[in-house]
Parts: C-alpha cells; sequence; structure tokens
C-alpha cells in the first residue's frame, strides 16, 4: 500500500496565540508575552488560558497565581525559518523570580510543546505534572512520527536541577532534547481510576547540535512489548508511579494515567501522546541554554 501522511491540527506552526500581562508589583511588575499554539488572537491580561480553536497543543507555557502573586513563564514562541515559515522555538532556561528586587528564586524550565492541556493558573511547583493532562483521542495505528528540527545543545557539559524550593545542584552529564510519540488503550474503573496499555511506542533522544534544519525525520511507531528489543533504553519504559502522565477522568478530576503493562502489537488504540522538549523529560532538570525548533509535524501510515 502506498505510504500516505495524515498532518496534526496546528503542528505547521504558522498560527499562534498572543498573551500579554503583567506580573505582580512584588516581583517588579513587568510586562511579560506568552504564546499559545492556537488560531491568531490576541489575549489582554492575567487571563486562565484553556486550548481553543480546535487546538490539541498545550506547552510549558504559563501563567501562575500563588498566594495573590501572578507570575508568567515563557519557553515557547514562534521563530520564522528561512523560508518565511513559522516554527516553534523550545528553550530550556532558568526562569528567575526576583522578590522586592532583593530575593533571586531560580527555575530550570525546559520548553515543550505536547498533544494534551494545562489548566492555568498554576498554584504551585510541588507537582510539576498536577495541573498537565497527556494525550487525546485516538484510534488509528501510525507508522512513523515526522518532523522538522533543528537543535543546538547547550556547550555546558552539564544539566543543572533547580526547582526554587531549595538551592541548584548540578547533575553530571550532557543534555538532550527529546521527540516522542505513545499510543495508549486506555480505561476507567469505577473508582475513576485510570490506566493503560502501552500499545505503540516511537521515542528518541538527541544529544548532538545539528548544522541547520533536518527535514522530514522520522522516528518509528513499534508495536506491542519492546522492552527485549535491542533498540529498546530505559527512556522508552512504562509509565507509572511517578513517571505517569495525568488526564482528566469521568468525574472530572485530573489523575494519574498508570500504563500497568505492554499491550498486544494489535490491541485497540484509545490515546495518543505526542511531545517535545529541549530537555530531557524530567521536571526541572537540563542546561540552559539547549534550544530545540521543531515544524512540520506529521503521522506516516
Amino acid at each position: 500500500m502506498a505510504q500516505h501522511r495524515e498532518a496534526i491540527p496546528f503542528a505547521d506552526f504558522e498560527h499562534w496565540v498572543t498573551r500579554h500581562l503583567k506580573e505582580s508589583p512584588i516581583l517588579g511588575g513587568k510586562e511579560r508575552t506568552l504564546y499559545a499554539i492556537a488560531p491568531d488572537t490576541i489575549i489582554n491580561g492575567p487571563i486562565a488560558y484553556r486550548n481553543r480553536g480546535g487546538s490539541p497543543w498545550a506547552s510549558s507555557n504559563a501563567y501562575a497565581n500563588v498566594v495573590g502573586i501572578r507570575k508568567a513563564s515563557c519557553t515557547v514562541i514562534p521563530e520564522k525559518r528561512a523560508n518565511g515559515d513559522l516554527c516553534a522555538r523550545l528553550d530550556s532556561k532558568l526562569e528567575v523570580v526576583r522578590v522586592l528586587g532583593m530575593v533571586d528564586i531560580e527555575v530550570l524550565i525546559s520548553g515543550s510543546i505536547y498533544l494534551g492541556e494545562l489548566y492555568e493558573p498554576i498554584r504551585s511547583v510541588n507537582n510539576p505534572y498536577g495541573k498537565m493532562t497527556m494525550g487525546i483521542p485516538f484510534t488509528k495505528r501510525p507508522k512513523k512520527l515526522v518532523f522538522d528540527y533543528n537543535l543546538k545543545i547547550s556547550d555546558t557539559g552539564n544539566r543543572i536541577y533547580s526547582t526554587g524550593l531549595s538551592p541548584k545542584k548540578v547533575v553530571q552529564g550532557p543534555d538532550s532534547a527529546e521527540v516522542y510519540i505513545l499510543l495508549q488503550h486506555r480505561w476507567e474503573d469505577e473508582k475513576g481510576n485510570v490506566y493503560a496499555h502501552r500499545v505503540g511506542t516511537g521515542r528518541e533522544r538527541f544529544t548532538q547540535s545539528t548544522d541547520g534544519w533536518v527535514n522530514g525525520y522520522t522516528i518509528d511507531v513499534n508495536y506491542g512489548d519492546i522492552s527485549t528489543q535491542p533498540y529498546f533504553r530505559p527512556f522508552m519504559d512504562l509509565l507509572s508511579g511517578k513517571r505517569s502522565y495525568s488526564c482528566m477522568n469521568s468525574k472530572g478530576k485530573i489523575v494519574p494515567v498508570e500504563e500497568i503493562g505492554w499491550g498486544a502489537p494489535d490491541e485497540e488504540v484509545t490515546h495518543m501522546l505526542v511531545m517535545a522538549s529541549s530537555g530531557c523529560g524530567t521536571a526541572f532538570v537540563g542546561a540552559e541554554g539547549t534550544t530545540l525548533l521543531i515544524d512540520n509535524i506529521y503521522l506516516e501510515y
């Protein structure tokens, strides 16, 4: 059968919401601009954002309001390519919070985009995934994830771990960007707990800077239990416990999605997760200065 490609909505990154808001006076009262992947519009003021216009994308950009103090963080922005098209630029950076001009709090944030939603405003950094839902309903069986990318890895040689709640620490080893597609079969029990089988896996980490754009890069989607395959790496393993992402259950509560096993290669698919990040996927860990540009994300069958 001939191969064909299916675009993921808004994954050409030509359309963006621009959000303007002012941080609290105690933090300096700066005007900040945030972006969201959705039909072009402008939003003014500290308004909690939800996905709009049919866009399935959320990002690490966030408006926080902790005990009445407004803060904004922006690590994903639109950037123009040489051909005039827009792409998404994902940056790993230290977000510095300066209180009354004296007290500095530093939080390491990796720029990330993902299929799902972020429920603003953020109230705490204690549970970084607690306001995120990952994945969208999906029933097809693609063979590959296809995209263009351009990567600059930080030359610091190490990463840092910084939550703002304690002094930042050095994490040995260089930074890496990451892109993945995961296909799950999910179900919910009578108590509202959500479980999943991993049906399809395509996950790759990138440790080398590129010489410009790499167009039409592909990640294979492998079905069934891949844990004994020669290409398997620990980061491809099932997402359970602290590694679980979340979803909104039928009771309107955000709960973890526990992957309790590998699905059969022909098991029904109910949800798809796609994520791209300038970091390795661990909250508050990364190397300042790593930048991932990504564009034109497709599914290939």
